[in-house]
């Protein structure tokens, strides 16, 4: 009975270990090769690249298998690499042309067919350069881009502290939706030097990636092209808040009202900051309201007064430009109101008094000048009736 249990038993662990040794040897023997022919390519759209490559070779054991591909990918100097798995032979995104583009994939096959097991390629990698020409010296400095109202695009820059006088500059552009580059037409001159550009009206480009490409051209020297990329939405500078309204309804509650600014921005899209000043003290808060009613902590103050201006919010845009400041709106207390009609009345008064004063004057002067002449015509005729 002993070596029936005995038998039994190594029976079980001999199973055991045959299945485990078949698993192990199963996942050890399953390998895949990376993607073939794996480059990066630059169809001319100013920094928005083709990442393409070819299946691998020798899939015919995995027909039944979900083949599908880890990408990663970034700029040279950017720490962090993006990440995408997908099932297509190609990926398009946009890069900084100013730096070089890294990017690695690799074959994975679905834990369906490795038994539970993931198996991945070894890495296939890809690089890519702009070709660059002339110093960094020569390059545009200060580039700034402004989407006002959400209307209009104008991008400024200043010439290169390298370049040489004769350097005149290009812009360029595109985001999705135009079939190829465009070049301004309406530049922004200084000294007969292109510092900017004034964009025409730009459809269907919110909400993508815009590209810029300013390069230079000069006799003595190759300038250095400069690349951007944005979205418009994220640089909208709006119009400020008009008709402000400032009412205190008792001494201890202000409320404060104004417009939405004019323009094709949704009211939704809005966040308002408010700066109120009294006589030595100043608050500051934020809204996405029309209205707000502030809590006065004191009546000392004899004059409040209040700035607003305006942003797109977080709902709209990942970023904005605040808008320029309001005109001030101010309310005063009675006291400060009084000395103020009396400062103001007292002169007017006096001035009213003396363009009365000067009136009267001229029109007693004209009555006897009027009485004198009747006077000289009746005795000129009393003289003409004596001859008679």
């Amino acid at each position: 009975m002993a070596f029936i249990c005995l038998d039994l038993r190594c029976l079980f662990i001999f199973l055991i270990c045959t299945e485990f040794s078949s698993t192990f040897s199963s996942s050890t023997e399953i390998k895949v090769n990376p993607p073939q022919d794996f480059v990066i390519v630059d169809p001319g759209y100013l920094g928005y690249l083709y990442l393409q490559w070819q299946p691998p070779l020798a899939l015919e054991n995995f027909k039944e298998c979900t083949i599908e591909y880890k990408l990663q990918y970034r700029n040279i100097n950017s720490e962090r690499w993006k990440t995408i798995i997908t099932k297509n032979l190609y990926y398009k995104d946009g890069f900084d042309l100013n730096q070089g583009i890294e990017a690695k994939i690799r074959t994975l096959l679905s834990r369906q067919c490795t038994n539970g097991s993931e198996i991945q390629s070894s890495w296939s990698e890809a690089t890519y350069w702009t070709s660059e020409q002339g110093s960094l010296e020569t390059k545009i400095q200060d580039m700034v881009c402004v989407y006002y109202n959400w209307q209009y695009l104008i991008c400024s820059w200043k010439p290169g502290v390298g370049a040489h006088l004769d350097t005149n500059y290009t812009l360029f552009y595109w985001y999705e939706g135009l079939e190829h580059t465009s070049q301004c037409v309406d530049y922004i001159k200084s000294n007969g030097v292109n510092v900017g550009c004034t964009f025409p009206s730009l459809e269907s480009s919110d909400y993508k990636d815009f590209f810029v490409c300013v390069n230079g051209s000069s006799e003595s020297k190759p300038i250095r092209s400069s690349y951007f990329i944005f979205q418009l939405q994220n640089i909208v500078k709006p119009l400020p808040p008009d008709y402000l309204n400032l009412t205190v309804k008792n001494i201890f509650e202000i409320n404060l009202k104004w417009s939405t600014p004019k323009g094709p921005i949704p009211a939704k899209c809005f966040i308002y900051e408010i700066v109120l000043t009294g006589d030595e003290t100043s608050w500051m808060t934020t809204t996405i309201e029309n209205e707000i009613r502030i809590p006065r902590t004191s009546n000392e103050s004899q004059q409040l007064c209040f700035l607003i201006r305006s942003k797109v919010n977080i709902y709209c845009s990942e970023d904005g430009l605040w808008s320029e400041w309001s005109d001030e709106e101010c309310w005063i207390v009675d006291g400060v109101r009084t000395k103020t009609m009396v400062f103001f009345v007292i002169p007017f008064i006096f001035v009213s008094f003396f363009i009365l004063l000067t009136t009267c004057l001229l029109l007693y002067k004209q009555k006897a000048v009027l009485k004198k002449i009747f006077l000289t015509k009746k005795e000129a005729f009393s003289h003409q009736e004596t001859l008679c």
